[in-house]
C-alpha cells in the first residue's frame, strides 16, 4: 500500500502564506514525478506544480513567481511553498507522484486525500 498525507492548508488572508506539505509513505521503491494540483467545485483540477526526481520544476503561468515547489528525496515528500495568495488560489490541494513499487513494475499515479486553502478576507 502507498499513502500520500498532505497538511499544511487553511484559512489565510489575501497577500498571506502557506506551506503544504505531502508525505508518501508505505511500499515505494522510487518516486518520479510529485506534483500539486487543485480544483474547485465546477471545474476540473488543474496542475499547480510539478517537480521530478532530479529537481526540474514547472508552474501554472496563474502561480510562477508566486509558488515554490521543493522535494525531500530522502523524506519522500513535496512542499509548496504558497506566498501572495489571493482569493482566486481557494481551492482544495492534491498532493499526486508517480511512484514504482516493485523492480518489475512500472510507475502509478497516487493521490492524497486533499487540503482545503481558502484566501479570504
Amino acid at each position: 500500500q502507498v499513502q500520500l498525507v498532505e497538511s499544511g492548508g487553511g484559512p489565510v488572508q489575501p497577500g498571506g502564506s502557506l506551506r503544504l506539505s505531502c508525505a508518501a509513505s508505505g511500499s515505494i521503491l522510487s518516486i518520479n514525478t510529485m506534483a500539486w494540483y487543485r480544483q474547485v467545485p465546477g471545474k476540473q483540477r488543474e496542475l499547480v506544480a510539478g517537480v521530478t526526481s532530479g529537481g526540474s520544476t514547472n508552474y501554472a503561468d496563474s502561480v510562477k513567481g508566486r509558488f515554490t515547489i521543493s522535494r525531500e528525496n530522502a523524506k519522500n515528500t513535496v512542499y509548496l511553498q504558497m506566498n501572495s495568495l489571493k482569493p482566486e488560489d481557494t481551492a482544495v490541494y492534491y498532493c499526486n507522484a508517480d511512484i514504482k513499487r516493485t523492480l518489475w513494475g512500472g510507475y502509478n499515479s497516487y493521490w492524497g486525500q486533499g487540503t482545503q486553502v481558502t484566501v479570504s478576507s
